[in-house]
């Protein structure tokens, strides 16, 4: 309830600011204009500052913008690929919302925008005319995760294009896990991993599955400040405690609620960031539970010792422990500029020093959601596909 209750809130403010700033009878500013060579141009009102950037997702450098004589502050991007970005400017040094954008990525660090520039064809997270699945969103009450407002947790549901729920042998599932300062609507909001997984199983790429994303903070307060990442204890009993909600109470809600395939096969678990971190653990520590793993640009910080991950995942400290995990993927990606590139690779070497046989993906790109929606479209189509004979 305080979530859309927020949500609500921030976009009344977003529509009031956007009526001051065209007001009655004026046209409104575009202020974040595409182009078709697939270039943006971005303009913010301020007639008092001193300086105004814009800030994309897949840049680490603003771009400077300039001021007309009617305090119309703007800048154009060289010409992008087709994808959704997010944004956001600083005015005179604080962090600003585009007032005249209603597309908002909501996040509990901070707040941007995002804009689509589209694709011919559409992209597979583009709003396209074929059939499409169905997303529910679920609040209960927890007993295990900590500092909830009215210990209130939560978590959505994607169910594939004509989901039956009388299917003989039922559907696998995909445990989807979002980032620090995120909630469970990222992945559908931000992301549209919906349009997109209805894309891969519309073409037969992906096999129909459910896909359950949950809030992913064993304790709220861990998402107080990025200060957090620098106490490993803290980082651990987040980590714990949602994994322990995950398989205590969301996992046996969402078998009950929905026809679901029975066994480890049938059940994967992915995240990115501090969702891959709890993914590589809930889902290593748990080889009878999960045969299928996910990291994507995984906050591996704070969880090994020199590169030795054993304490980080201690049910495999054994070559036959490791044989019996008998995992059918082992995936782990990254961002080649991710500040978070070192530490995946010397999990990866690790797993590979187990005998994990990971399969490991590098791509160009920051800690952004462009490299994860990349991300997604790769491993989407990996999961529950039959053992090779």
């Amino acid at each position: 309830m305080l979530r859309s209750f927020r949500i609500l809130a921030l976009l009344a403010i977003v529509a009031a600011t956007a009526y001051a700033q065209s007001g009655p009878g004026k046209v409104p500013l575009n202020s974040h204009e595409v182009h078709p060579d697939g270039s943006i141009t971005f303009r913010y009102v301020n007639v008092g500052a001193k300086s105004v950037t814009t800030s994309l997702d897949v840049d680490a450098k603003p771009l400077e913008m300039t001021r007309d004589d009617a305090g119309v502050w703007s800048v154009t991007t060289p010409a992008l690929p087709p994808e959704i970005y997010g944004y956001s400017f600083t005015v005179d040094g604080v962090g600003q919302m585009d007032p005249l954008n209603n597309n908002v990525n909501f996040n509990y660090a901070f707040l941007g925008n995002k804009v689509l520039v589209p694709g011919t064809p559409a992209m597979p997270w583009e709003l396209t005319k074929i059939v499409h699945g169905r997303t529910d969103h679920y609040t209960f009450t927890t007993k295990v995760a900590k500092n909830l407002p009215e210990d209130q947790s939560a978590y959505t549901v994607y169910t594939p294009p004509n989901y039956d729920a009388k299917k003989k042998g039922g559907y696998p599932v995909l445990y989807l896990l979002h980032g620090w300062s995120d909630n469970e609507t990222a992945w559908d909001v931000v992301a549209h991993a919906d349009y997109m997984l209805d894309s891969l199983i519309d073409s037969g790429k992906a096999v129909p599955m459910i896909v359950v994303m949950p809030l992913g903070y064993g304790d709220l307060h861990f998402v107080s400040d990025w200060g957090v990442w620098q106490h490993p204890d803290r980082i651990g009993a987040n980590t714990a405690l949602f994994s322990q909600e995950l398989l205590t109470e969301v996992m046996p809600a969402v078998e009950a609620q929905y026809n679901v395939a029975k066994g480890r096969e049938n059940r994967a678990i992915a995240g990115l960031s501090m969702g891959g971190l709890e993914s590589l653990s809930t889902g290593l520590n748990n080889p009878q539970t999960f045969a299928w793993i996910v990291g994507m640009s995984s906050a591996l910080v704070g969880v090994d010792d020199k590169g030795d991950f054993t304490k980080f995942a201690p049910s495999l400290a054994t070559p036959d422990a490791v044989k019996k995990s008998d995992l059918r993927l082992l995936w782990v990606a990254c961002g080649t500029e991710d500040r978070l590139i070192t530490p995946n690779r010397a999990f990866v070497a690790w797993a590979e020093s187990k005998g994990l046989n990971p399969v490991a993906v590098e791509t160009p790109g920051l800690h952004t959601w462009e490299v994860w929606r990349d991300n997604l479209l790769h491993f989407a189509p990996l999961l529950f596909q039959p053992a090779a004979k």
